[in-house]
């Protein structure tokens, strides 16, 4: 059994002049990043192994997650998650060693709910900072498409942040 967390990016600022592949986190997706990764921490969902889109917010999420929730977690860039289809990023997702039975992925829409519902048959709305957990019946990563694969958890940071886990978002 291995299980593959689906992170989408925190929400960007969209006031800059930069381009898309450049455009930075805003106060609220820097916010969201840390309590998912301390909500994640919590939860013992901690990955083992990080594919990160190369584009500026999703390496920033998957950096400021890492280093919120205490993560040991290696964070590679692949370029193949920005732009892509689910069935690239099933190819880059094929590609993870055995040893790895907690593989996070962090990316962008619409491309995530797409792969979710490819691989669970579940629509899911994939807002910004959420994560995805999918158990794939599976032994080896590059089993992934012929695996049956069941939605674990849909979690929101907005789950995390009306005042009831105050702890999460300092």
């Amino acid at each position: 059994m291995k299980r593959l967390l689906v992170m989408r990016h925190g929400k960007s600022d969209w006031g800059g002049e930069a381009p898309d592949h450049e455009r930075p986190l805003n106060e609220r997706g820097r916010v969201s990043a840390k309590v998912m990764g301390r909500v994640l921490d919590r939860m013992g969902q901690v990955p083992q192994l990080v594919f990160s889109s190369t584009a500026l917010r999703a390496r920033s999420t998957a950096e400021l997650a890492s280093r919120a929730g205490h993560w040991s977690a290696d964070i590679e860039l692949v370029e193949e998650l920005y732009g892509s289809s689910p069935a690239a990023v099933l190819d880059v997702v094929s590609g993870a060693a055995r040893a790895i039975g907690f593989l996070m992925i962090v990316g962008h829409q619409p491309t995530w709910g797409d792969l979710v519902e490819e691989l669970t048959g579940a629509r899911v709305q994939v807002k910004t900072a959420s994560v995805i957990g999918i158990d794939l019946a599976i032994m080896e990563w590059d089993n992934v498409r012929s695996g049956r694969a069941e939605l674990a958890y849909v979690l929101q940071p907005r789950l995390f942040m009306d005042g009831t886990w105050d702890d999460l978002t300092k």
